[in-house]
C-alpha cells in the first residue's frame, strides 16, 4: 500500500514515544531528504523525513545514508534553529498526510524556543517547512509560489497555511450505513478508486489489498461490510500498537509492496518504523540500481548503434574496392588502343579484352574528355580505391575489436545485480577512449585526461569473483573485463586452468588446482565448463563449446580492450547449462 493516512497515523502513533528527545545532529544525504538525529535516554535514533514524489514518508532508520561534505543550506538552517532543542510533540490530523513535530528549548539567555517542523507527504507536493512560533515560514526544502499551486505561497516570511483537502474524513463515519452511502460504484475494478477518491488518507493499494485478502468477487453489501470492519479494525488498533505489516511479493519473492494487519499482542517499539524503513531502503537501492544500468546501458547501446553505422559505411567502401581491378583494366585496354581511337571525346569506347580471350568489352566514357585522359582517370580511380582497400580494411579490424568489446561490456551490464557492479563497469568504460565524451557527460564532471591505467601487481583492484566449491575445488568467476584481466594475468597461478565459452561473449573461469587434492579428472572439468556456460551469453542454449587450458596458455594482446586475451594449447568441452 502506498505511505497513505492510515500507515502515517500508525507510525506517528509509535514515534511519540520519542517526545522529549534531543535533537543533536541534521544531515541532509539528498535534495529530498533530511534526518534528524535523536538522543534520548541514552539512545540514539536517526528520524528519516523523505519528500520523494514516490518514496515519501516519516520513519525511524537504521540503514546509513550518504552524509554530504558541504551541507546544503536548508540543511544548515535546520542545524542552526533545531541543534539542542527537544521534541515537544507530534501532532497528526485525522488522517492527513501531515505532521507537525512541535521543538522547544531555551536559548542562551534562557528564553523559550520554539520551532514547529511540518511535514506534507503529498506524492509530488510534498514538502519540509520550518515555521517560527508565530507560523511565519522560515525556509522550506521546497519553494513554492501560488502561481504553481493555485492556492497558496511556501515562501520564507510568508503566513504558513495548511493544505485542504474536499475529500471525507473516514474519522467522522458514524456506522456501516453512513460508509454504504458514499459508495457510488458497484463494479470492483473501480471501487477502490472509488473509496480512495472518495475518503481522504486511504490508498487504492491498501482496498486493493483488502480486496484480495478476502477473496472479494463482487461489490454488495457483505464485501463492503467487510471493507468498512478492516479499515476499522485498523484504526482502533493504532494506539495500542496491535498493528504488524504483510509483505506482498512477486514471483522472485521480492517483496514489492505491504499492507497493515492487526494483531492480537503489541508490537516491539518501532516495528512499523523499522519495517517501512527496510521496505523503502531496497525498494529505493533497487530502483537506483535499475535507473543507473538502464543509463549507462543506453550509453553503451548509442555508443553500439554509432559503431555499427561506421561497419555499414566501411562495407560500403569495401564493396566498392570491389570493382577496382575493372578500373585499371579499362585504362591499360584504353592505352594499348590508342593508336586505333579517334582522338576525340566519345561517350562509350567498344574494345577486344585480351584479360578475356579477346571477347569485346564496352567501356563507358566521360565525354568530357578525350580517351587519353579517360585513361588517366581510371588509373587514378584504381590508385585511390587500392589505397583506400588497404585502409578500410585495417578500419574494419579495428571496428570489429571495437564492436566486441562493446558486446562485452553490453554483456557484462545486462548481468550485473548490485549498483557496486554498474559503477566498476562505469570506471572500466570510462578510462576508454570510445566512450570517453559520452561518460564525462554521464558524469556531470569535467575531468582531466585519463591516462590508460596498466594492470600491474602492485594496483589496487575491485576483486571480488563469484566463487564456487565444488568436490573440494575452488572455482572463481570474473564479473567485468577489467576483473576477468585481473583473475586470470595476475591472481591464477601458470598450472590453474582458464575456461571461456568458445565464440561467445563470457566471464573467464578459473579451476584453481590444488596440490592437495588430485588432479581433476574430466567429469570436474565439465562441471567448471557449464559454470563457464552460465556465465555467458550462451547460458540458455542447450549445446555450448567451452575452452580451456591451462593458465599459463593465455595472454594478452598489447593494446588490446579489457577481457581481451589469446590463448594456445586448449580442448573444447561441449555442454548443456540448462
Amino acid at each position: 500500500m502506498a505511505f497513505d493516512g492510515i500507515v502515517t497515523k500508525a507510525i506517528c502513533s509509535e514515534l511519540s514515544q520519542l517526545c522529549g528527545a534531543r535533537i543533536d545532529k541534521v544531515f541532509q544525504p539528498n535534495k529530498n531528504e533530511i534526518i534528524l538525529g535523536l538522543y534520548l535516554d541514552k539512545k540514539n535514533y536517526a528520524l528519516d523525513i523523505c519528500i520523494d514524489a514516490q518514496n515519501c514518508r516519516i520513519n525511524l532508520t537504521t540503514n546509513s545514508k550518504p552524509n554530504p561534505q558541504v551541507a546544503p543550506n536548508f540543511c544548515m538552517l535546520l542545524r542552526k534553529n533545531l541543534i539542542g532543542l527537544k521534541l515537544k510533540n507530534i501532532i497528526t490530523f485525522d488522517l492527513e498526510r501531515l505532521i507537525i513535530l512541535e521543538i522547544e528549548g531555551f536559548d542562551d539567555v534562557d528564553d523559550i524556543i520554539s520551532k514547529k517542523l511540518v511535514i506534507e507527504l503529498m506524492g509530488k507536493h510534498s514538502n519540509l517547512i520550518l515555521l517560527d512560533d508565530t507560523n511565519i515560514i522560515i525556509d522550506s526544502l521546497r519553494h513554492i509560489k501560488e502561481i504553481d499551486e493555485n492556492y497558496r505561497d511556501i515562501l520564507p516570511h510568508t503566513k504558513y497555511i495548511m493544505p485542504t483537502s474536499n475529500k471525507i474524513n473516514f474519522l467522522d463515519i458514524k456506522n456501516l450505513e453512513d460508509f454504504k452511502l458514499h459508495i457510488t460504484t458497484d463494479n470492483l475494478q473501480s471501487l477502490a478508486t472509488d473509496i480512495s477518491n472518495t475518503f481522504n488518507g486511504i490508498s487504492k493499494n491498501f482496498i486493493n489489498a483488502i480486496i484480495d485478502k478476502f477473496n472479494i468477487k463482487e461489490v454488495n453489501n457483505s464485501s463492503i461490510e467487510i471493507i468498512f470492519n478492516y479499515i476499522t479494525e485498523i484504526l482502533n488498533n493504532i494506539n495500542n500498537h496491535k498493528l504488524s505489516f504483510d509483505p506482498i511479493k512477486n514471483k522472485e519473492g521480492i517483496i514489492k509492496d505491504y499492507y497493515l494487519v492487526p494483531t492480537n499482542q503489541s508490537n516491539s517499539n518501532f516495528y512499523l518504523n523499522f519495517f517501512i524503513d527496510d521496505f523503502y531502503f531496497n525498494k529505493e537501492k533497487n530502483e537506483n540500481f535499475k535507473n543507473y544500468r538502464n543509463t549507462l546501458l543506453k550509453l553503451i547501446l548509442d555508443t553500439l548503434k554509432k559503431y555499427n553505422k561506421r561497419l555499414f559505411n566501411i562495407n560500403e567502401k569495401l564493396h566498392e574496392c570491389d570493382n577496382m581491378e575493372k578500373y585499371r583494366i579499362y585504362g591499360e585496354l584504353i592505352t594499348a588502343n590508342l593508336y586505333r581511337i579517334p582522338n576525340k571525346n566519345l561517350e562509350e569506347i567498344e574494345l577486344e579484352n585480351y584479360y578475356d580471350n579477346n571477347n569485346k568489352i564496352l567501356i563507358k566514357l566521360d565525354k568530357r574528355y578525350s580517351p587519353s585522359i579517360n585513361a588517366k582517370r581510371f588509373f587514378k580511380k584504381y590508385s585511390k580505391l587500392k589505397n583506400a582497400l588497404e585502409i578500410v580494411s585495417k578500419q574494419k579490424q579495428d571496428t570489429l575489436k571495437e564492436l566486441d568489446y562493446i558486446e562485452s561490456v553490453v554483456y557484462e551490464l545486462e548481468n550485473c545485480s548490485s549498483l557496486n557492479d554498474v559503477t566498476e563497469i562505469f570506471e572500466e568504460i570510462s578510462e576508454n577512449d570510445i566512450f570517453k565524451e559520452k561518460t564525462n557527460y554521464a558524469d556531470n564532471v569535467k575531468k582531466s585526461k585519463i591516462k590508460k591505467s596498466k594492470l600491474t601487481k602492485n594496483k589496487e583492484v575491485s576483486f571480488n569473483p563469484i566463487k564456487y566449491i565444488i568436490d573440494g575445488y575452488t572455482i572463481l568467476v570474473g564479473r567485468n573485463n577489467k576483473e576477468n584481466d585481473y583473475l586470470t594475468l595476475k591472481y591464477a597461478k601458470k598450472n590453474d586452468l582458464w575456461f571461456h565459452t568458445k565464440d561467445f561473449h563470457g566471464s573467464h573461469t578459473i579451476l584453481k588446482i590444488d596440490n592437495n587434492l588430485p588432479y581433476p579428472e574430466y567429469d570436474m572439468l565439465v562441471k567448471v565448463a557449464k559454470i563457464a556456460a552460465i556465465h555467458s551469453k550462451a547460458k540458455n542454449s542447450s549445446n555450448v563449446p567451452v575452452d580451456y587450458c591451462e593458465v599459463k596458455y593465455v595472454k594478452k594482446p598489447s593494446g588490446s580492450k579489457p577481457g581481451m586475451v589469446i590463448y594456445t594449447n586448449n580442448k573444447t568441452i561441449n555442454v548443456n547449462p540448462i
